[in-house]
């Protein structure tokens, strides 16, 4: 007998809260309890369009209220701020990592991949466990938070790069040029609607927010930016993002926020169930050499750019290792990077996630106490003071 999908809908529904709640009982990150759930249910789910779709809605929602918080002058401002930080952190995290898949006999394709799943901190764990913790005051979680935006502005653009040659671009100087133009192209279109449309459409906003229907125009434009980037061979989360920031000039974040939050969490949850169900561990863990060797060295870089980016940024040696020992848990966008692979790529970017993500936290819990043991208990004050994002 075939289960009707609204059935399996609400089944799915109710198996992702049952789960979720269990995580945040015993204090395990969601995107790494629903991973887990999907792959231990993946037989009976894998291959589903609708759930798949749903979840690359979801993504898509969460990338675009990312952009929702950055109004264009915003994000010059705070990209300048952690300007040295962040390219050291592309240099290490993704460039180092890549040239160590290179000499362990990986092709350049799966190091790209692997580099760039090694590359982006998750923004969403860090933030919730920066609440939770109570350290949100904590001079360094400026430092972070302005790193964690900086990712989330490289990140995109090398999704898109890696859209294009997992589609079969050959990577040459012609394909890289077209490539670059339409990110280019992309982001340019976005710039020119936010600073010349969306930046005078405050009155309209304001007259018709409130009305029901206006959740369709929000988020239609999410959908219609993301899906042009896909028909440009681009990521929809690029699109997506961008077109957060086209909003963003309309100043009415918290008001536009409110009306996306809901889809956005109910959707989000399918996008890391998905991802887990295409996981397949028939052949064991990959490349376990490898895989050891990259995470070691994915913990060491982030807390090599934590010191030494804060202490470019301003702040004491202690609070500098803090911020970099709070710095290694991988989330969001690896996963999406580790979508874009297949086989024992994809396990061994999913092992390398999962293993992260729980070391990360532990770290993240732990980095008081380290620094104390390193540094002693008196804090140092910061070079200089700083000011608020």
């Amino acid at each position: 007998m075939v289960i009707p999908e609204l059935l399996s809908a609400g089944l799915i529904l109710l198996l992702l809260f049952i789960t979720g709640f269990i995580g945040m009982k015993i204090k395990i990150p969601d995107v790494v309890i629903f991973i887990l759930l999907g792959i231990v249910v993946g037989g009976m789910l894998t291959g589903s369009h609708l759930l798949h779709f749903s979840g690359e809605i979801g993504i898509v929602l969460l990338f675009f209220m990312l952009g929702m918080e950055f109004p264009i002058k915003q994000l010059l401002s705070i990209a300048k701020r952690v300007l040295r930080a962040g390219i050291l952190d592309v240099v290490l995290s993704f460039g180092v990592t890549t040239a160590i898949c290179l000499v362990m006999g990986l092709d350049l394709l799966a190091s790209l991949i692997i580099g760039a799943v090694a590359y982006a901190t998750s923004s969403s764990i860090t933030a919730k466990m920066l609440e939770s913790s109570k350290r949100m005051a904590n001079p360094e979680s400026e430092f972070m938070l302005g790193l964690l935006i900086f990712e989330d502005l490289v990140a995109p653009i090398l999704v898109a790069v890696l859209v294009g040659l997992t589609a079969g671009m050959a990577l040459t100087a012609g394909s890289m040029s077209v490539l670059v133009i339409k990110v280019v192209a992309l982001v340019a279109g976005a710039i020119i609607l936010g600073t010349f449309l969306f930046k005078k459409l405050g009155p309209f906003f304001d007259r018709h927010m409130k009305n029901d229907l206006f959740i369709l125009f929000v988020i239609g434009l999410a959908l219609t930016y993301g899906g042009l980037a896909l028909y440009l061979d681009l990521s929809e989360v690029l699109g997506a993002f961008l077109a957060g920031i086209m909003l963003a000039e309309v100043k009415r974040t918290h008001e536009l926020e409110l009306m996306v939050v809901r889809f956005r969490d109910l959707l989000m949850p399918l996008f890391f169930l998905y991802f887990g169900t295409t996981i397949s561990f028939s052949e064991g863990v990959p490349m376990v050499t490898l895989l050891i060797l990259v995470l070691l060295w994915s913990i060491v870089a982030k807390i090599i750019v934590g010191f030494f980016g804060g202490k470019w940024y301003g702040l004491s040696k202690k609070m500098s290792m803090r911020a970099g020992l709070s710095l290694t848990q991988r989330g969001e966008f690896s996963i999406i990077i580790a979508s874009l692979a297949v086989g024992s790529i994809k396990a061994f970017s999913s092992v390398f996630i999962l293993t992260s993500a729980m070391i990360g936290i532990l770290l993240f819990q732990k980095a008081p106490a380290i620094v104390n043991k390193i540094y002693g208990t008196k804090t140092k004050p910061a070079v200089k003071q700083m000011g608020s994002l």
